[in-house]
Formats: structure tokens, C-alpha cells, sequence
């Protein structure tokens, strides 16, 4: 007689949590680099044309790098980080918390990770604050008062990085068990975005130094 081993649940897509003003202000960037280093290159004489080409060399990567690449991927069995320099990869098990203080940031094995596409506002808290104060007191009001009118809204509103970081938090507590969310943190530097721009770097340097 054979015995079936119990097989985990399915893991669904992941959620993307990306920053929206990072990546429009990102490609501006890009579009702005394009233009000012490609009409160097086009109307330079001397060595401007090769110091715009390694300019270009070493600030595309570190654009992508802080605008466009940051990511946070989420599903079911972990989460995995994209920071600008690294790739952190969190299986729901090996966290501890995810929080959101003056920035977001996961707390795994004694280490701490921030969370680059999840940028705090404290502008937009203050203001969900005040918004939380002053639906709890229209709540108050509303039982104080049951016979008379008072316009509750249904949910107060919360910063985007504070709810994200509530949904990152209930996702590790429901996955923590799952077979598929046992494991290690693993760490990956990104060296696509690291090598060209010190070679970028160091070309600059070498042909400012000779200029």
C-alpha cells in the first residue's frame, strides 16, 4: 500500500511593490544623460567625445541602479529584495519582522535589509495620521450621538508605505510555516550594475587625468 507525502499549496504570482516617482524620474534622468552625452559625442572635439561616452558609462548604470531596478517581489513562499547594488532573497521562515520606520525594512537572521522601492513619506503619514484622528472621532461622535447624522468614512486612508509593509508582514506570518518557505537568506551582488560603472568610473579618471 502506498502513502502519498502532503503536497504544499500553490504558489501564486508574485506581487510587485515598485515606486512609481522612481521610475518616471529614472527614464527623465536617462532621457536627460542621452541628451546632454550624445550631443557631446556628436559636436566634441578633443577627448570630449570619449570623457561624454564614459560619463554615460558610469552614471546609466547608477541611474537604473536608484530609480528603475529597485523591487520588491512577494508571493506566497518569499519575498525577494532588488536593491540598487544587491538581490536579497527572504524565504517567509528566516523573517522576523518587516517594518516601517524612517524607511522600509525587512529583519531576517540578525541582519537588516531596507527596502528601496518602498520610500517613506512622512508628509503623507502626518496626514494619514490626522485623517485616522479624525475618524475615530467621528466614530466616537457618531455612538455618542446615534440619532444624529454624522458622515463616517469607511476606511481612513494610510501611507502607501505603511500599508505595504502591513500586507509584506501578514504574508511572511501566513507563509512562515509552508514547506516552500523553509530556508536561508541568500545575498547576490548585482556586478551588471557594478562593473560598468567603475569602469566608467575609472575610464573618466584616466582621461581627465591625461586631458
Amino acid at each position: 500500500m502506498s502513502s502519498q507525502q502532503p503536497t504544499d499549496e500553490p504558489v501564486y504570482e508574485d506581487r510587485v511593490y515598485r515606486s512609481t516617482m522612481g521610475v518616471v524620474s529614472g527614464v527623465l534622468l536617462l532621457a536627460l544623460t542621452a541628451w546632454l552625452c550624445g550631443d557631446a559625442v556628436l559636436r566634441g572635439s578633443g577627448n570630449t567625445p570619449w570623457i561624454a561616452l564614459a560619463v554615460a558609462l558610469c552614471a546609466v548604470p547608477l541611474i537604473v541602479a536608484f530609480t528603475i531596478r529597485p523591487a520588491v517581489f512577494a508571493n506566497d513562499d518569499r519575498m525577494r529584495v532588488r536593491n540598487p547594488f544587491r538581490i536579497i532573497e527572504l524565504p517567509w521562515a528566516a523573517v522576523d519582522a518587516v517594518r516601517a520606520g524612517y524607511s522600509a525594512e525587512v529583519l531576517a537572521e540578525g541582519s537588516k535589509y531596507q527596502l528601496w522601492s518602498v520610500p517613506v513619506s512622512l508628509r503623507e503619514r502626518k496626514k494619514a495620521n490626522r485623517q485616522r484622528l479624525r475618524h475615530d472621532g467621528l466614530r466616537d461622535r457618531e455612538q455618542r450621538s446615534p440619532g444624529e447624522k454624522v458622515r463616517v468614512p469607511a476606511e481612513p486612508m494610510r501611507a502607501s508605505a505603511d500599508r505595504i509593509v502591513d500586507e509584506l508582514q501578514r504574508l511572511a506570518e501566513r507563509g512562515a510555516e509552508r514547506a516552500g518557505a523553509q530556508g536561508g537568506v541568500r545575498v547576490q551582488w548585482s556586478y551588471e550594475i557594478i562593473a560598468p560603472a567603475v569602469a566608467g568610473g575609472l575610464l573618466l579618471i584616466v582621461l581627465l587625468a591625461v586631458r
